[in-house]
């Protein structure tokens, strides 16, 4: 059997609650990136890394996680060392890209890609040298 609901408020009295919404939008905010400072197959631009990596390729691999402030045996003991390590230097200088990429780059291209992160990481350790011996003055 229906039994209506008790009345809270009588019918010609309401109450009335009043909200007070605020949107803010959020200040965008702008990520500048840029590309890397040398092609991929720009492996000539540098022909001491290039026939480094050529010739003893975990040499190189080596020098660069030690560049890079890792573990110097990381390309030694981390079977995709390289692929993390480009990863990383690119979401560190903001350079566009994705890991998919940067996995069918170490795959099809690793002796190439380990040139041109060795580059890069020469590029940026002078800029920020630049910069620490531009600051102290």
């Amino acid at each position: 059997m229906y039994q209506p609901q008790p009345i809270i408020t009588q019918p010609g009295q309401q109450q009335h609650t009043s909200n007070t919404i605020i949107v803010q939008q959020q200040q965008g905010h702008v990520v500048h990136t840029r590309p890397w400072t040398t092609g991929l197959f720009d492996c000539c631009s540098d022909i001491p890394v290039c026939l480094c990596t050529t010739f003893c390729y975990t040499c190189m691999a080596m020098k660069v996680a030690s560049d890079m402030e890792e573990f110097v045996c990381l390309p030694c003991c981390v079977p995709a060392a390289t692929l993390t390590m480009r990863v990383k230097m690119r979401a560190q200088e903001r350079i566009p890209g994705s890991i998919c990429n940067d996995c069918l780059t170490e795959c099809f291209c690793g002796y190439c890609s380990l040139c041109q992160l060795a580059r890069e990481v020469k590029t940026v350790k002078a800029q920020q040298s630049y910069v620490m011996t531009n600051s102290r003055m």
